[in-house]
């Protein structure tokens, strides 16, 4: 899509260090030596270097322009474990589990990034979700201001008039299962600032229920409701409404006779998910059905950037969430 084509331009004007902790997966492999041929940013692999030059050379690729960092010999290993162990050892972590967790090439790469010897890291086509956020909390940390972990994924669906051309920001779709209401306004300013960042887009926000301005009564509405005036007190320039059903926040018909007097008019383009189920089933079936092509998730809220993958992902979705991650530097 020529959206996602200005993000591949506006990456490789000025490539960012990406860290791979993967580096033993012939879909990291692969994207990894695409990045790095097309100059799109610098990828890093984490792991020892004989067993990954094997399967690139398993995959016919070249590593030539791709770092590779075995984190069991590297010279910050110790600097990096005694970082962990202060954070840590509130939670009865010692210096020894420090340096077993600095072995674990995901916790050493999100080291990498937190200590800013990298600009970002992708992780997820073989570790779960929670351990990728995990590995992101326990060494980046979260943000001082948003203070929530959430995750976002950005849906490009094909031939669609709704949200910006058919680009969408979709959130929480995989980290909070019942955010409150300060957790959903800051996974709202928190998206808005993706689209915001990446695409140089004016972000237009609707947190959705099943009810569009009191068209129905409930404590999950009522959350909603109060996310919306948090939201915009803590980002009173930004464009933000709701509670709001999906029709009446991408339907600009549909918006003129639930919501007129809405700041949308029918045109969002971040659609905020009341709670991890309804985000997740919709982000899936919106991919499915509309062949849509989509990135994430991306973990946000934090104080550095990094991207989770799904397990399922191809070659091009990792090129595309390094891109991305890059980008949002």
């Amino acid at each position: 899509m020529n959206i996602l084509n200005s993000i591949y331009k506006k990456a490789a004007s000025n490539p960012r260090r990406i860290v791979l902790p993967e580096s033993l997966d012939k879909r990291i492999i692969k994207a990894a030596a695409k990045v790095a041929q097309e100059k799109l940013a610098i990828p890093v692999l984490i792991g020892k270097r004989d067993k990954i030059n094997k399967v690139s050379q398993d995959c016919s690729v070249s590593l030539s322009e791709v770092e590779i960092i075995d984190n069991n010999d590297a010279a910050n290993f110790e600097e990096f474990a005694a970082f962990y162990y202060k954070n840590r050892k509130h939670r009865g972590v010692t210096i020894e589990d420090a340096r077993e967790v600095m072995k674990d090439p995901l916790f050493y790469g999100a080291m990498l990034v937190a200590q800013g010897e990298a600009d970002g890291f992708v992780a997820g086509a073989v570790t779960t979700s929670g351990k990728v956020a995990k590995s992101a909390l326990h060494c980046i940390g979260v943000d001082d201001e948003i203070k929530t972990l959430s995750s976002s994924f950005i849906m490009m669906v094909p031939e669609c008039v709704f949200g910006e051309g058919g680009v969408f920001v979709f959130a929480d779709c995989g980290i909070v299962p019942d955010p409150t209401s300060q957790q959903l306004a800051s996974i709202a300013v928190s998206s808005a600032e993706m689209l915001q960042k990446v695409f140089d887009i004016e972000p237009r926000v609707a947190l959705l229920s099943y009810s569009t301005k009191g068209s129905a009564r409930g404590a999950s509405v009522d959350k909603v409701v109060q996310a919306v005036e948090i939201a915009k007190k803590m980002r009173p320039n930004f464009i933000i409404d709701g509670e709001m059903q999906a029709d009446a926040a991408i339907v600009p018909e549909v918006s003129q006779m639930k919501s007129p007097d809405s700041c949308l008019k029918g045109k969002a383009n971040v659609l905020v998910f009341p709670d991890l189920e309804s985000g997740n089933i919709s982000y899936k079936l919106v991919q499915r059905l509309s062949k849509a092509r989509t990135v994430g998730p991306l973990l946000q809220g934090l104080k550095k950037s990094c991207s989770d993958l799904s397990r399922g992902c191809n070659v091009q979705a990792v090129i595309d969430a390094i891109t991305i991650t890059a980008v949002r530097n």
